[in-house]
């Protein structure tokens, strides 16, 4: 759950930095970046990385998948499962493969709209 936790910030810095290139208004930055961070977002992502993805990341997903939990009372479980898999991933490649992790971070700068 660590790398979850981990992968949770990189992700959300991501965000932040995607969206510092252009001028805009605190809040309005901050409402979009909350957008592209909750458990809904991560869930989309992961599923258009999904067939890009190695074995190995997606071995890394399922096992964050499955330590996720119910999640948020008022959430769908397997949202929630999804976003932390996608975490997860995203944690244990900051810590062990850099570089493959730039790489599918510019592969899902390049799917979404980001203003």
């Amino acid at each position: 759950m660590q790398l979850a936790w981990l992968g949770d910030a990189v992700w959300e810095l991501h965000q932040r930095l995607l969206r510092c290139r252009r001028p805009g208004r605190s809040a309005d930055l901050h409402a979009a970046v909350v957008g592209a961070v909750k458990a809904e977002a991560q869930a989309r992502a992961l599923q258009w990385l999904e067939p890009r993805l190695s074995d190995e990341e997606r071995e890394l997903v399922r096992r964050g998948r499955n330590r996720a939990g119910r999640g948020p009372r008022r959430g769908d479980p397997g949202l929630y499962g999804q976003a932390t898999g996608f975490e997860t991933m995203l944690g244990w490649l900051f810590l062990q493969n850099p570089k493959r992790l730039a790489e599918l971070l510019d592969l899902l700068e390049k799917y979404q709209s980001v203003p």
